[in-house]
This record gives structure tokens, sequence and C-alpha cells, in this order.
């Protein structure tokens, strides 16, 4: 045999005992870096759960004490909801019977029942039974007595805000013959934006203190105003469209413009 043919199998016996070698280091290489990585986890979890018994140890006092206070807020919370719910479904069932004596011809009982309402009613029941009151003032006659009683209303800051600006209205609407175009403005103002509810009486009634002060200019914009929003009621619409005509009928027309006098005819020279 010759003797490149003998030494073919034994370099191919190194070169596979060289792969061999090389494939084994790189696999003990892998194996001790998992044991590395597996140590480091191990340390690493070890100084985790120690820093978190030394911080039990600490602050666990403390964290029991404030979950405690927030279970303690919640349910409070939930408790004083549940009150107020129940306290405002009594109040409502009370106002409903204050109307039924009321509608039955029982009206000192309906008073009565009103009167005590007024004081310690919930969920909007106590300003809507003053209000009651206020407008019975103002069907007996009393008319300063219900406008201070609709101001009360809406002097409120702890009442429902919508209920606040409809006593301010109802105030307004009873001022609206005697009061001067300022207090009106005082009054309704506020009312006047895109936002409230009550924006379309508010501007009405503004329209009509507007007229009875001779603010024509003011009027005419208010009830325009009135026409170009589409939220307005019709019946509203209607009016509007007739106090347009009206302030239009009673506007002065502009004197005619006098034609210009011609220039008078040119005098012949003297010679």
């Amino acid at each position: 045999m010759p003797r490149e043919a003998r030494a073919w199998p034994a370099a191919q016996a190194v070169s596979h005992r060289d792969f061999v070698g090389a494939q084994a280091r790189k696999e003990a290489a892998r194996w001790m870096a998992q044991e590395d990585d597996s140590l480091i986890r191990e340390v690493q979890e070890e100084i985790r759960r120690e820093k978190l018994e030394n911080a039990w140890k600490k602050y666990g006092v403390l964290i029991l004490g404030a979950a405690f206070a927030v279970v303690l807020g919640v349910g409070g919370y939930k408790g004083w909801q549940h009150y107020e719910r129940t306290a405002a479904e009594r109040s409502g069932d009370r106002y409903s019977e204050a109307m039924k004596l009321a509608s039955t011809g029982k009206t000192a009982e309906s008073e009565k029942l009103l009167a005590a309402l007024a004081k310690e009613g919930r969920g909007g029941y106590r300003q809507l039974a003053q209000m009651r009151l206020a407008g019975d003032l103002a069907a007996a006659g009393k008319t300063a007595d219900a406008v201070a009683a609709f101001d009360k209303v809406a002097a409120d800051g702890g009442g429902d805000q919508i209920l606040r600006d409809l006593a301010r209205l109802k105030a307004a609407l009873l001022r609206v013959d005697a009061a001067d175009w300022t207090e009106m403005q005082n009054r309704l103002n506020a009312l006047n934006n895109d936002k409230n509810v009550w924006r379309f009486s508010a501007r009405e009634l503004l329209g009509l203190a507007a007229v009875k002060a001779g603010k024509t200019a003011e009027a005419r914009k208010l009830f325009e105003t009135l026409l170009t929003d589409r939220g307005t009621p019709q019946a509203m619409r209607q009016r509007a469209n007739m106090m347009l005509a009206m302030i239009g009928e009673a506007s002065p027309a502009k004197p005619a413009t006098p034609p210009a006098k011609a220039p008078p005819p040119a005098q012949p020279k003297a010679k």
C-alpha cells in the first residue's frame, strides 16, 4: 500500500479526534455557562428574598395598615352611597305624597310635609320642596317673598346646578314687570349661553325685558338668536317671530333724505 494511502486513515482519525474534542469543549463550555447562569439566578433570588424579608420586617405593619385603611375607605364610601340613595328614595316618596295631598285639596298637610322636606330632603328634593313653597307664595300674591325664596335656592352652592338655574329663572320671571334692564341682565346673563338647558326661556325673558326698556337692538338680537338655535321649542320660535315683527312695526321709519337743491342759475356778467 502506498505511503500516502496508509497516512489518510491516520489523518482522518486525528481529524475526527480533533472534531470530537472541539465539540466536547463547546458542550462543556455551554454546560458551564448554564451552571453559571443558574448559580447567578439562585444568588439573585436569594438576595431578593432576603431584601423582601427585611422590607417586610421593617414595613410590614405599615403595609397592613395602609391596606386596612383602603378597605375601610372603600367600604365607608359604599356605605355612604347606600345611605344617600336610601335617603333620596325616602325623600322622593315624601315629595310624591305632598303632591298627592295638594292635588286633593289638603293644602295644609301638603305644605307641612314640604316644609319638612325643604329642611332635610335629599337628592334634590330639598330644592324641589323649597321651589314648590316659593311657587305657592307667588300664587298667593306674595311676590317679594316668593322672589326671596327662589333667590335662596339659586344661591345654594350645595344644590343641583340645574335646579339652581331654574330658581334663578323663576325669580326673574316674577321681577320682569318691575325690574330695570340692568337687574334683568344680572339675573339672566349667566343662563344666556349655548350650554345652559334654560337658555331658551332666559333669552325670551331677556328679550321681553329689552323691549320693555326700549333696547330695540338688544331685543332683536335675542329673538334672532332664538330663531337660529335649532333646539328652540316650536312655540317659543313662533313667539320670537311675532316679537320681531312687532319690533319692526314699532321701529320709527328713517326720514327721507331731502333732494339736493339745484344751484342758482348763473347771472350774466355786466358789460
